[in-house]
């Protein structure tokens, strides 16, 4: 592997990994707690399924933008291999674009599914949006099932509910991860296009970094036979 990376894109990594890693191990230290208290104290932790449901999904939609930004997914590229550089270029571009359309789709519900519980109104239009309807219903008091509200979001009584108190976690915290992850996703496929529009890059889908990282590791230990 390379060096740390260093300057704004370095940090940016950092704080992405950081933020996956601490929801991957929240939910794991909750998970093992909740079996803890199950089995051996024959109790239950009555909010650790609900958690640890909001936990995974924050970890899958917002890995999900990391893992375009790293050309990580999956994919298939045998058509590609097999075409010049010019025509694989503008493969590539045809797909982020396809991507990017389907992207601004996807935050665009996303963002009118969340806004109405944050107090927000949804925009107007069924594809692109055309405006905001402001005649949608708040759904600003609706919580969680199970999660109980903790001290320092409680300013958000005031700001989204008309003061009036929350016993559960509102929906509004949990659900920011759709409209956040999708605009993660728009400005990543973004990138992307950037990178191949520049030569930097001629696909979307992960290069061969693991077959050329075990071919390192295989040539290593061959030297040190």
């Amino acid at each position: 592997m390379s060096g740390a990376k260093s300057g704004p894109t370095g940090l940016v990594d950092h704080i992405e990994e950081t933020l996956i890693a601490a929801l991957l191990g929240l939910m794991t230290v909750v998970t093992f707690a909740n079996v803890i208290a199950r089995f051996v104290f024959n109790s239950n932790i009555l909010w650790a399924l609900e958690l640890t449901v909001f936990t995974f999904g924050w970890l899958v939609l917002l890995g999900a933008s990391y893992a375009v930004k790293k050309h990580a997914h999956l994919g298939v590229d045998a058509i590609l291999n097999m075409l010049a550089p010019g025509p694989r270029r503008i493969m590539a571009l045809v797909s982020v674009g396809f991507c990017l359309i389907f992207s601004l789709l996807m935050l665009k519900g996303a963002y009118d599914y969340w806004a109405v519980f944050a107090d927000l109104p949804p925009t107007s239009g069924r594809w692109f949006p055309t405006g905001f309807d402001f005649s949608a219903r708040s759904q600003s008091f609706y919580e969680v099932d199970d999660i109980p509200m903790v001290a320092p979001l409680r300013f958000l009584e005031d700001l989204i509910n008309y003061g009036e108190a929350y016993e559960k976690l509102p929906k509004v915290v949990p659900y920011l991860v759709l409209p956040v992850s999708m605009l993660l996703l728009v400005v990543r496929f973004v990138q992307v296009g950037l990178q191949i529009w520049r030569g930097e890059a001629d696909r979307m889908v992960a290069s061969h970094e693991v077959e050329d990282e075990l071919e390192e590791v295989r040539s290593k230990q061959g030297e040190n036979d």
